[in-house]
């Protein structure tokens, strides 16, 4: 690990910097019933913008990712925070949901410029602990997401939904001026490549490593299960088990706690163990909690059982995207960049699809989400075996 650098700054600035998002995403749940009725339109119209944010940020993290290994870190981090900024501004004074849609999109957008740039810093600093640096930071960053609907409903109650993105535009530029004097800048590798071929080039050495592509699916799939549940939250606890306003921020929290307490027991156990054996074992958690919670949809065993059977998995998927995603840095020192916006790009899309895939298995009950839920567990255990496999083969051969 590389002691130069003050931690105790950079990573609450890291985390505070990947932190926009979960903020933009959770802060305005509690709000979607008002907002449907403010700006004239359905509350599924409402819904669709979580997935038009993640699909901007998608697009985001495709474009600046490969921007990063070539312009460096700071810079992008400093435009990114300014975009998400302004929209912010824009979207708390807008009253028509298609000028809502394009304004939601491009704070995702330049959100995304902004965040794809830590990753690649964690590692350089972290080298072989980079799951421990990545824990650490989203362990950090979960303070967003376990405060955010409280937030938004504290802001409702004493003023307008609108103040939720004034208070996301002032969070941002706080953030920009801490970037603007402590933000660090790492070695870049710059290619010869210019335009597209820069993109195909950076995007093709990331691709084309197929140690990384499996590892990189198991990230994706365990952040998948995690935005079905982000989705499905508000119809579940407020619609089918009934759950009022006032208690769904703590119960959104519950789940954000156990993700919290997966990357904690990962900082104090992966530096012992390594990111593989702790990727198995949040894996053999998620499959064992998957199970038990797509049980009690079956049976309709109600609101605690199924907050008993989530949260261990909640804590799981932490497990699993960190040390997935340190897995796949590690074999990307001169395009972190790249491979941090492969990861996100299609972290975000899939994620952006949770939306209309439970709609297409639309009933009024918990069975669609626990269902996708557990498919995606099962798809990361099929991932890992591939890996193991493919190990194998591997040292067969070189015997």
């Amino acid at each position: 690990m590389n002691d130069v650098f003050n931690k105790r700054i950079l990573l609450p600035l890291f985390a505070s910097i990947v932190a926009i998002t979960p903020l933009a995403i959770d802060m305005y749940l509690p709000a979607m019933l008002i907002m449907s009725q403010d700006l004239s339109t359905p509350i599924s119209n409402i819904q669709m913008s979580l997935s038009v944010y993640l699909a901007g940020y998608a697009l985001g993290m495709l474009f600046f990712g490969p921007l990063a290994d070539q312009f460096g870190r700071r810079k992008l981090a400093v435009i990114g925070l300014t975009g998400f900024c302004l929209s912010s501004l824009v979207l708390a004074f807008t009253r028509q949901i298609e000028v809502f849609f394009i304004f939601r999109a491009i704070q995702a957008f330049t959100g995304a410029a902004a965040t794809v740039v830590v990753p690649g810093v964690i590692r350089y600093i972290y080298q072989k602990d980079t799951a421990k640096g990545m824990s650490y930071v989203s362990m950090i960053m979960m303070i967003a997401p376990l405060i955010a609907p409280t937030i938004g409903s504290a802001l409702m109650s004493y003023w307008h939904w609108s103040s939720i993105f004034i208070v996301l535009a002032v969070y941002s530029l706080i953030i920009l001026l801490l970037v603007a004097k402590y933000f660090i800048e790492i070695p870049i590798f710059k290619s010869e490549k210019k335009g597209i071929n820069l993109f195909l080039d950076s995007y093709g050495a990331v691709f084309s490593n197929k140690k990384a592509r499996l590892d990189i699916t198991t990230s994706v799939l365990a952040s998948f299960a995690f935005f079905c549940f982000l989705t499905s939250a508000p119809f579940i606890y407020l619609d089918y088990f009934k759950v009022p306003e006032s208690r769904f921020g703590f119960l959104f929290a519950f789940n954000v706690v156990a993700l919290m307490l997966g990357n904690f027991l990962n900082t104090r156990l992966v530096p012992k163990v390594g990111s593989r054996k702790m990727l198995h074992a949040g894996l053999s958690l998620a499959v064992v909690s998957a199970s038990l919670l797509f049980t009690t949809s079956i049976f309709d065993s109600g609101l605690y059982y199924t907050i008993a059977a989530l949260a261990p998995l909640m804590m799981s998927l932490g497990i699993m995207a960190s040390n997935s995603d340190a897995l796949v840095l590690l074999r990307f020192e001169e395009k972190s960049g790249t491979a941090t916006a492969v990861i996100g790009t299609l972290r975000f899309g899939i994620g952006a699809l949770a939306g209309p895939l439970l709609a297409l298995f639309w009933v009024k009950n918990t069975m669609p989400f626990t269902s996708l839920m557990l498919a995606s567990v099962i798809l990361i255990v099929l991932c890992q075996i591939k890996i193991q496999i493919n190990e194998k083969r591997d040292l067969n051969i070189k015997v």
